[in-house]
């Protein structure tokens, strides 16, 4: 740079000299042509160093990360009460808005006398199967007293005491009581599969309705909903009386978080070139003229939606864009080192530059030039009187 000036010093002190000190030539417009495309070149020297040492851009915005509030309820649901006041800071964890709490105990109570049920129901099964167990015992003992009685007719048959019919009825008996046996074996399976059907040794009914208690509750307590982060809600427009839920719309405000916020400045991608993260920025902010604000680099995001192609079944056109579109622009994150980020509300815009080289050096200073020029600018501008 200090070269780039040097040239112009001696070449306005020969361009004087030659043309109005000692008139050694006279001057025409060819000879002023000539002289004019030599000192644009030179001063180009500046236009690339400040382009590429100290870039700047004149889009930046701060950014801050919003929560979209949702109710997490299953059906619409009336609000019955504002817990907040418009734009007054909230903590983390404080109630905001209250739903009617009214069908979701309504709902919990309902369940919780099904699981009451449930659960008396395991003990009714068990009793089942005691009463099954003992209908095969006594199955067992007809059984046995059938037999029994079918082999001393047998034998009174041989000694021709009885007649045979007599022993066709007491074998049909038996066949009976084999089969009173089986009916109640089947019914003692049937009680215990009842019984013992279980999930990690729960009742499969006992747990289908504690797990549905447990939604009902989760449900109740979502009837209150809290600040997720510290923050702020700007245009609060919920109010007691209005419906929310899934068939009415999504969210119902967006919370501000105060964490976390950065400067997003725009960047045409070769002035990119030797930007690094961690390299200081100095940002002017419309919302405080004359103010300068020190950050540094936080990161480079190195991507654009004009290299993004949806999913389609046409094949793209590749044509080369209108001269009145702007170049794609790539996107640097910037930190601001100000203790009291308070004072960088969401939106606020500005220009931010990037010292690559440090804050030292002709380039800086002339970028600072710059920079406070746009900062102190904005007294006036935009007229809007």
């Amino acid at each position: 740079m200090l070269v780039a000036i040097l040239v112009l010093i001696v070449s306005f002190v020969v361009f004087w000299l030659v043309f109005f000190k000692l008139k050694l030539l006279r001057l025409t417009p060819g000879w002023g042509i000539v002289f004019s495309f030599f000192v644009i070149h030179v001063m180009l020297v500046f236009v690339i160093g400040l382009r590429f040492v100290t870039p700047n851009s004149a889009n930046a915005t701060i950014v801050q990360r919003t929560i979209q509030l949702i109710p997490r309820l299953p059906e619409p649901t009336l609000v019955t009460a504002v817990l907040i006041e418009e734009n007054v800071p909230v903590k983390k964890g404080q109630p905001l808005f209250q739903f009617d709490r009214r069908p979701y105990e309504y709902k919990l109570q309902q369940i919780q006398a099904q699981l009451a049920e449930a659960r008396q129901n395991v003990l009714v099964l068990q009793a089942d199967v005691e009463v099954a167990t003992q209908k095969v015992a006594k199955a067992e003992v007809d059984l046995n007293y059938e037999q029994y009685q079918k082999r001393m007719f047998a034998q009174l048959v041989q000694e021709s005491a009885v007649r045979e019919e007599q022993l066709v009825q007491v074998d049909s008996k038996v066949n009976g009581a084999q089969a009173t046996r089986a009916e109640a074996q089947a019914e003692l399976e049937r009680a215990r599969l009842k019984y013992k059907a279980e999930i990690d040794g729960v009742n499969t009914t006992v747990a289908n309705l504690e797990a549905q208690l447990r939604l009902a509750q989760y449900y109740l307590d979502n009837t209150t909903l809290t600040a997720p982060e510290d923050g702020l809600i700007v245009n609060l427009q919920v109010r007691p009386g209005m419906v929310s839920g899934i068939y009415r719309v999504g969210g119902i405000a967006a919370l501000i978080v105060h964490a976390d916020r950065y400067l997003l400045a725009t960047y045409f991608q070769e002035n990119l070139k030797y930007v690094r993260p961690g390299q200081p920025v100095e940002i002017a902010l419309d919302l405080y003229p004359g103010q300068i604000f020190a950050g540094k680099v936080d990161d480079i995001w190195r991507a654009n939606g004009v290299g993004q192609y949806l999913p389609s079944d046409e094949i793209p056109k590749y044509q080369p864009p209108p001269p009145n579109v702007p170049q794609g622009q790539y996107a640097v994150k910037i930190v601001l080192d100000d203790p009291d980020q308070s004072k960088f509300p969401i939106g606020a815009q500005g220009a931010a530059a990037i010292y690559t080289g440090g804050e030292r050096g002709a380039w800086a200073v002339l970028r600072k030039i710059s920079i406070r020029a746009h900062s102190w600018f904005n007294w006036f501008y935009p007229l809007n009187m």
